[in-house]
């Protein structure tokens, strides 16, 4: 069984921990526990969210903040769109089916990207056979050129490459947040 986790030189990368980044004083309030509880030792032994989790994770991250930030501006679009003759209620029915339209339209889109990026970061996480960050970068370029493939090669290669400085700021992002900011 050399390929068990117990193995020296399996993993290239570290536990998955839950509470890696929980340096606040609220853990003396609460007493969180300091190790990952796990029910099963092989979910500490991934390295990382299995592709499902981060499937639903991305995924739903994604739908759910198009369809705010999408139902906000549609809201403010309804709102503007009202006629000087309106009643109340007519210029509600207008607020309420353009923030639904709209809010609609972009949580499915940014959902779509969801899935696409999780897709992609689980597959060059598997054949590389290491979580970092080139995955996260890698996984926006394809990201970006599959999502924009259908409006010719390139739109795409357009897309891929801003998808790719998208997820290299949001990984730069996070390290710097990481690093800098004391929470």
């Amino acid at each position: 069984m050399e390929d068990s986790p117990q193995s020296a030189g399996y993993r290239k990368t570290r536990f998955y921990h839950p509470y890696q980044d929980l340096h606040v004083p609220i853990t003396k309030l609460y007493e969180l526990p300091t190790a990952p509880e796990h029910l099963f030792f092989e979910e500490a032994a991934r390295p990382h969210r299995s592709w499902g989790e981060n499937l639903q994770y991305y995924t739903g991250i994604g739908y759910l903040s198009g369809a705010l930030f999408g139902g906000a501006r549609g809201s403010l679009q309804g709102i503007r769109a009202a006629e000087p003759g309106d009643t109340m209620k007519l210029r509600l029915n207008r607020v309420l089916n353009s923030g639904g339209q709209v809010g609609r339209r972009a949580g499915n889109s940014l959902g779509i990207l969801g899935l696409i990026f999780a897709g992609l970061e689980s597959g060059v996480t598997h054949l590389r056979g290491s979580d970092d960050v080139l995955n996260s970068i890698v996984a926006g370029l394809g990201t970006g050129a599959i999502y924009k493939a259908a409006s010719g090669p390139r739109s795409a290669a357009i897309a891929g490459a801003i998808g790719g400085i998208a997820a290299a700021a949001a990984v730069a992002g996070k390290q710097a947040a990481k690093r800098y900011v004391p929470i």
